[in-house]
């Protein structure tokens, strides 16, 4: 319900149905009205709002969680707090957190009713928390409250860390217990050192995800009771049954692994979320890890130490003694001057029995069992030669000795195929820390590519064609072409085929979907359509007939004009006119005899022939007349 709530926080986050609700506060659906996106809201709740101890953890919950950016732990975006009315008029503080929305469900509903979830699974679920809190311990933050409730399963199968209500600083670390005594975290998956009071520290959230991971491998926790006392007794001072006692397909390997992380003493744990990844993953592989025996752990029954508090477990009440008179009632009376003492030595005495029990079972009291000695495990691995392996292989080699795979940014080689390793940091052979980061590279391909043929393809095909070959796209301009589509990609520049440096840009012209209309006029009609064609134009016809004494032209049906006109820009699929002259040919006409004349010409007049031969005979005559 939001009716204690506004409808909008911050005059931008508006708030919804609620989706979840613990013991701090309430989660609702959320839409960011700024950026348009769906998120999630947490409200401390209503009742517990004015209490300066939650609000204060619940601003070290945003403040903790907003330090962390990282795949497997839920965002936050934003906090802040909303002043609002109580209903005496009093004004309140209700803090907010704005978190990532994940849309999912947590492990708790996962495990269902008490069954197991297959080792594959298990095995992803809780590396995915391990990277998290690898993440968040090198932060210098511990979550402390690790259990299946606070993990959450992604659509897509990601694993999501969330709920840092109760995480602090490792500097901080030492507020376990909270102003009223109680024990902070949930009892099933509390460390020992969290059941006695005791200061914290990464491993603590080790053990919390060694019990995680033997509910998920066994569908139970390792340790259940009628009380959060008595499972907090457990936790002190009882082992763990194996795994594989109550689930017949976890092997002896993945049993070490579960109780090593469950040890009681944190220097007989993992010492790092990395290590345990490590370990975690060879055994699912079936390979060897470094975790002793399950046979090597005893159960401890030394009493906590006297510095240490002790689970808050309530006293009986005294038994109410039958009343008593006359003298012993007299008697009674005077014994409590003495008796602060008599307590006082009893305290020292049970301090001291306590002492010595708890240096027996330690080992360092002589006869007493020495406690179980971790393995010795290594410290440094030497970083394997990765180069030319693909980057699931390299990212197993490295992690396989304990290291960190981080993928570096890609670099060109002309040697090494793209996609393989070409090198790492720090190098093959170097002597790295357990956990520390590989850094690397692989190859992108040769230096220099070949410039694709994108002729007659779209821009948009060109365009991805281009980018896939590891080149810029560049200018796009538009010109005439005939017989190319409009956008259609009439060449490239530079040419295709040509060998560029990656990276290089590569220009393109298309076509503008126009044409010129070609040059046809004094071609034969067949000769000039197959040219219209070819220029991607249609094309009507008109013939008419011209008489011609020009032999040559003979029936020649020739172009005399076309409309529109030669090089004129038209679109593509429009019509031309072709004006067609059909020649025939026709002799030229001779001159014939007048009718009634000679036909030998007389003296006096010459014929008269095109001016020509004849006359120069008639001028000679002449000549000699005289």
């Amino acid at each position: 319900m939001t009716g204690q709530f506004p409808k909008v926080l911050a005059g931008r986050y508006e708030i919804r149905e609620m989706i979840g609700r613990g013991g701090m506060a309430e989660v609702h659906l959320g839409y960011d009205r700024r950026l348009s996106r769906i998120i999630a809201i947490k409200l401390l709740r209503s009742d517990i709002a004015g209490d300066p101890t939650f609000q204060a953890r619940f601003r070290r919950e945003a403040q903790s969680a907003a330090a962390l950016n990282h795949p497997s732990i839920v965002s936050v975006y934003d906090s802040g707090e909303e002043q609002l009315p109580n209903p005496n008029g009093a004004i309140r503080s209700v803090p907010y957190i704005v978190m990532e929305y994940v849309e999912g469900h947590t492990v708790r509903e996962f495990l269902g009713e008490g069954e197991a979830v297959p080792i594959p699974e298990a095995v992803e679920i809780v590396t995915g928390v391990l990277d998290a809190l690898e993440y968040s311990h090198r932060a210098g933050i511990i979550h402390r409250d690790i259990k299946p409730g606070n993990i959450m399963l992604t659509s897509t199968g990601a694993v999501k860390v969330m709920d840092f209500g109760i995480a602090r600083a490792v500097e901080d670390s030492a507020a376990t217990v909270t102003q009223t005594h109680a024990v902070v975290g949930t009892a099933q998956y509390l460390s020992p050192e969290q059941a006695r009071g005791e200061v914290v520290d990464a491993r603590s959230d080790l053990y919390s995800t060694g019990c995680l991971l033997y509910e998920l491998l066994t569908g139970q926790p390792p340790f259940t009771g009628d009380s959060a006392v008595a499972i907090a007794y457990q936790h002190v001072r009882e082992i763990p049954k194996p795994p594989s006692s109550l689930a017949a397909d976890v092997p002896e390997s993945l049993d070490r692994v579960v109780l090593k992380a469950l040890a009681k003493t944190r220097d007989d744990r993992y010492q790092d979320a990395a290590h345990m990844r490590t370990e975690l993953l060879a055994a699912e592989r079936g390979m060897a890890v470094s975790a002793p025996a399950t046979d090597t752990w005893q159960s401890t029954t030394a009493m906590p130490s006297a510095t240490a508090p002790s689970p808050a477990v309530p006293a009986p009440p005294p038994s109410a003694a039958p009343p008593q008179a006359g003298p012993e009632k007299a008697a009674e009376d005077k014994r409590p001057r003495r008796r602060w003492w008599v307590w006082l030595l009893l305290i020292i005495l049970l301090i001291l029995a306590g002492t010595i029990i708890g240096m027996v079972a330690s080992g360092r009291f002589p006869g007493g069992k020495p406690s179980p000695t971790p393995s010795p495990t290594a410290t440094a691995a030497t970083v394997p030669d990765v180069s030319g392996m693909s980057e699931d292989d390299a990212k197993t080699a490295i992690e396989d000795l304990g290291l960190t795979f981080v993928k570096g940014d890609d670099v060109s080689s002309d040697t090494v195929d793209e996609g393989l390793a070409v090198s790492s940091d720090p190098g093959a052979g170097t002597s790295a820390v357990l956990g520390a980061d590989v850094t690397v590279s692989f190859s992108s391909g040769s230096a220099t590519v070949k410039v694709p043929d994108v002729t007659g393809m779209t821009q948009s095909e060109a365009r991805k064609e281009i980018e896939n070959a590891n080149l810029a796209w560049g200018d796009v301009t538009a010109e005439d072409s005939p017989g190319t589509q409009a956008g259609r990609v009439i060449r490239s520049n530079p040419a295709p085929d040509t060998s560029v440096s990656r990276g290089e840009t590569v220009s393109v012209v298309v076509s503008s979907g126009r044409t010129t209309v070609p040059s046809v006029v004094g071609k034969t009609q067949d000769e000039a359509q197959e040219a219209i064609k070819a220029a991607g134009l249609n094309y009507n016809t008109t013939t008419n007939d011209s008489k011609t004494n020009d032999q040559s032209k003979s029936n020649r049906y020739e172009v005399t004009a076309v409309d529109p006109a030669e090089g004129q820009s038209i679109d593509l699929g429009d019509s031309v006119t072709l004006t067609v002259t059909h020649y025939v040919y026709e002799a030229a006409p001779t001159a014939s005899p007048t009718p009634g004349s000679s036909l030998v010409p007389s003296p006096s007049k010459p014929p008269q022939q095109n001016g020509g031969d004849d006359n120069d005979d008639n001028d000679k005559d002449k000549d000699k007349k005289h």
